[in-house]
């Protein structure tokens, strides 16, 4: 076989033009082996809501300390002719995201939606009313066990439940204890943030019963405090010209939400941001 000739007449460098570029692949090859090899980083978000972030930014966030993440729970419950019925959702998302902020190095897991709301068969609570989605205690525990389970091996130290609906809260400090103890030895802390509900709602009912209410007035359900903290943060879920003066029985409300205010809201729901920031920041 003939050899080939360059326009010069002399014979081409093939052997040359293989070997450079098998050099350049080579070299392409280490610095594609350098990039893979070097830590993906991020620069902080301008979020704490880890929905809103990519795996690269909560990995990147965590190495630079914000290794304690909130994990709210809300619920879809019925809350009065008057008022939505993602009313937990949007009050524990929004008090979440401030708790966060007061603490620092803090990241927001999405809200656990779906919580314990009663019997299905025949249908007791909240489950009397169409539109409430409810699951069993040892689902809704099973959900949170899972999450928190799901965050430690992301690399957070400090977990912290958070939950809007007093349905949730046995399950909630059931699956905080257990889960402490187990990952103790690990360096890993698991916290049922109880005051943001129960030592909050006490000072809440103080703060109203000082403006002149009552334990009638106030209530317990869909009545001052829950419509007066989603006037607050989501004043678009409350009608109250669709609210009518019926029992509990009727309307699911108990107490007077015609006497909720905005500026009652954001003096209730700051109540329940600060309780939850003392109890987590004392690490109980």
């Amino acid at each position: 076989m003939s050899e080939s000739v360059s326009s010069s007449g002399r014979p081409a460098r093939r052997g040359f033009t293989a070997t450079r570029l098998a050099v350049s692949a080579f070299a392409g090859a280490l610095i594609a082996l350098a990039i893979a090899g070097r830590p993906l980083t991020a620069p902080l978000p301008e979020t704490v809501r880890m929905a809103d972030m990519t795996w690269v930014e909560v990995k990147s966030a965590i190495a630079q300390g914000y290794d304690r993440v909130l994990v709210p729970s809300g619920g879809i419950e019925q809350n009065g002719p008057h008022m939505i019925l993602g009313k937990h959702d949007y009050i524990v998302s929004w008090a979440a995201g401030r708790i966060a902020v007061e603490l620092g190095r803090t990241l927001v897991a999405p809200v656990v939606s779906f919580v314990p709301e009663g019997d299905f068969s025949p249908p007791s609570g909240h489950l009397r009313f169409p539109g409430t989605i409810g699951v069993s205690e040892p689902v809704y525990a099973g959900m949170l066990e899972g999450i928190a389970r799901s965050l430690k091996a992301g690399g957070f130290k400090t977990i912290c439940f958070i939950a809007d609906h007093g349905g949730s809260m046995k399950a909630q400090a059931d699956v905080a204890a257990r889960l402490a103890h187990e990952w103790a030895h690990e360096g890993v802390n698991v916290i049922s943030v109880d005051d943001y509900y129960v030592a909050a709602g006490d000072l809440q009912t103080q703060l109203l019963e000082a403006q002149g209410e009552t334990k009638a007035t106030i209530g317990e359900h869909a009545g001052i405090a829950d419509t007066s903290e989603l006037m607050a943060v989501h004043p678009a879920g409350v009608d109250l010209s669709r609210y009518s003066t019926f029992g509990l029985t009727a309307t699911g409300v108990s107490g007077d939400p015609r006497r909720a205010s905005l500026e009652r809201g954001k003096a209730l729901i700051d109540i329940k941001v600060q309780a939850a920031v003392r109890q987590i920041s004392a690490g109980r």
